[in-house]
């Protein structure tokens, strides 16, 4: 046949000639689609708009709109990139440029650093290359071709990327003007589409993140189709840059962390207060919600961790050291020590589901480049909690950490979306267990009604997981929450209880996190909040500012008074003018302010600033305390 039919993700049906590409049905569907077609979904797989459709299919065309779009948008800035950086510095060696949240980066082999100058130069000539509106074209090769090509130009990264290729994977090389990358796709077509363009930053990184290789310049950029939607980003970058938790860590005297121990975080008095507060608040909502909480050793025997798995996926993040002459780790999770808490005595069918809570410190081994503050450390706390029951109570189990999870972050005040994420190319244990283990964590999502998507291939070794996604209110998500059913530990541990039929089973089991890292949990909270923290988990709660030294003994009185009614307060009682301690109590970040004058002596009364509200005028001392007390206990989010 010369012609096939075409179906839109509507259930359109359009016929067309065999050969007949994307870019043309977009044409043909509405002038605007065709404006903004970036690629094209055909049968699932995203590709060039110029490519020849030969048979009938199903296609959708892709805007900057949809995920995938933006990436192809970005990929391709990156290319921009670097034809500008070969243009200025035709000395540099290419590495690799793909896309990533919310923009791109390409890394670069050059005889000295980039300096915020070479960035505007570089930026500049990507304007010019854009401007030009070159065609950007795929055209595959030989493997030979290819590499001849990259060793004439002494392109020595791209000639390692093309001899690791697999000899099914065809070599695609991408051409807009003078340039040409080895590239598998897909990309805009042509220069012209990516309208609006920034370069962030630049970076040290090592070739393919391995600190024995090379160390290349990875310059950082984003881009958008229109300028408007490049200066909110960068807006909003500023905002991210005023929020950053390293930079407010210091300023609030909370955290701190030393070259002495890279990627293991100091808590200071205030910093601790506020992981109290955390510790507190989950250990009682956890004892509420029926589990128990365990603590269990951070050093445990090598031969563990082959019997649980880690030893064979997880052993290039861990720790060792030898006690004794024996080979011990240091452990990255905490399952298997929960798991020899519940093989330390025999267990019924009566106890299930068996709940065990652990705020358990780990040690993962980070390389050095990604670590960043709270969000990427070696060392933390998970809210973990192991899970062993009966296999008809899945289901309820599941949808009961949802519940928890649910509550946990509407309390902060975060918004979340849900992934649920299936079988890895390395697990153990069978498929039979792996569809069934998914199908349950599938079905209470939906018998919850929650919205997910799937991440194929995504899971836990040892089992498919759900993801939470938390929402922070610059719209940034942060991996948080998961819950992890798992068919495989219970088995290579020999787990049993005695059933109702008097004999020995398996149990399942599931492992969850709701908070994650306790210290990344409590970065995000800094951001989140601009190290404003709701009352309930400030540092200092009230600040007492009496305005001269005659109004100090009231004020020292009043302050015993909400110590001991476990207020966390302090008396500013420096000789300076009033309007300069309400200043330094307002960037500190103090919820409440208490102005102590003659009137307020003589009254036995306070008058109250708030934060957030400004001059809430004169109370009693008794009812701001009332008010006070409630909102801690209501544990408002702002």
């Amino acid at each position: 046949m010369d012609r096939i039919v075409i179906t839109l993700p509507d259930g359109t049906e359009l016929e067309y000639p065999r050969g007949v590409t994307a870019e043309q049905v977009a044409k043909d569907i509405s002038p605007r689609l065709y404006k903004e077609a970036l690629a094209a979904r055909v049968n699932g797989k995203v590709v060039d708009l110029a490519t020849p459709l030969e048979e009938d299919s199903q296609l959708e065309v892709l805007t900057f709109d949809s995920e995938e779009g933006r990436r192809v948008f970005r990929h391709s800035s990156s290319h921009i990139l670097a034809q500008a950086v070969k243009r200025l510095y035709p000395e540099a060696k290419f590495a690799i440029g793909p896309a990533i949240e919310n923009g791109f980066y390409y890394d670069f082999d050059v005889p000295e650093s980039f300096t915020p100058q070479d960035l505007e130069k570089i930026e500049a000539e990507m304007k010019k290359i854009i401007a030009a509106d070159y065609p950007i074209v795929r055209e595959e090769v030989s493997r030979e071709e290819a590499l001849a090509y990259f060793a004439g130009r002494g392109e020595k990264y791209k000639e390692e990327l093309i001899r690791d290729l697999p000899p099914d994977v065809p070599v695609s090389l991408y051409r807009q003007g003078d340039f040409v990358d080895l590239c598998a796709g897909p990309h805009v077509p042509s220069t012209g589409k990516i309208k609006a363009v920034k370069l962030t930053s630049v970076a040290g990184a090592y070739w393919r993140g391995d600190e024995k290789r090379e160390m290349l310049q990875r310059i950082y950029g984003t881009s958008f189709p229109r300028q408007k939607e490049l200066d909110e980003h960068l807006r909003m970058l500023e905002e991210a840059a005023r929020r950053d938790h390293r930079k407010l860590g210091r300023e609030l005297d909370l955290f701190s962390i030393h070259e002495e121990g890279p990627g293991f975080p100091f808590f200071h008095p205030k910093g601790m207060i506020i992981r109290n507060e955390l510790e507190s608040f989950w250990r009682e909502v956890h004892l509420s919600r029926g589990y128990q909480e365990i603590k269990t050793p951070i050093i445990l025997r090598e031969d563990l961790w082959k019997q649980s798995g880690h030893w064979d996926h997880y052993k290039e993040n861990m720790y060792f050291t030898e006690i004794d002459e024996q080979g011990y780790a240091i452990k990255p999770m905490n399952c298997p020590g929960g798991i020899l808490i519940y093989k330390s005595r025999p267990h019924s069918y009566r106890e299930f589901p068996l709940r065990l809570a652990e705020l358990g410190l780990v040690h993962r081994h980070e390389l050095s480049g990604v670590l960043h503050g709270l969000m990427r450390v070696r060392s933390f706390t998970q809210d973990d909690a192991h899970i062993f029951m009966l296999p008809e109570q899945i289901k309820d189990e599941i949808m009961g950490v949802i519940d928890l999870t649910d509550y946990l972050y509407r309390i902060f005040g975060f918004d979340y979306h849900v992934e649920l994420s299936t079988k890895p190319e390395k697990a153990m244990g069978s498929e039979e267990d792996w569809e069934m283990a998914t199908r349950a964590l599938r079905e209470a999502l939906e018998e919850k009604g929650i919205e997910y998507k799937v991440n194929e291939g995504d899971g836990a070794f040892y089992g498919p997981k759900i993801d939470f996604h938390l929402k922070d209110c610059l719209g940034r998500t942060w991996q948080c929450g998961t819950i992890q059913l798992d068919f495989q530990m219970p088995e290579r541990f020999e787990l049993e209880y005695t059933g109702e039929d008097g004999e020995k089973h398996r149990p399942v089991m599931i492992h969850r996190t709701c908070l994650g890292s306790i210290e990344r949990f409590i970065g995000i909270l800094i951001e989140h909040y601009a190290g404003a923290f709701p009352t309930w988990l400030a540092p200092v709660q009230v600040k007492i500012l009496p305005i001269t030294d005659r109004h100090l003994p009231y004020s020292r009185r009043l302050a015993q008074r909400l110590k001991e009614a476990r207020i966390r307060v302090e008396v500013d009682e420096r000789n300076e003018k009033v309007g300069y301690k309400i200043r330094e109590a307002q960037l500190n970040k103090i919820p409440y302010m208490l102005i102590i004058g003659d009137k307020e002596v003589e009254e036995g009364t306070v008058s109250v600033r708030s934060r957030s509200q400004g001059d809430l005028g004169a109370m009693e001392a008794d009812r701001f305390l009332e008010l006070l007390k409630g909102e801690i206990e209501a544990k408002a989010a702002s």
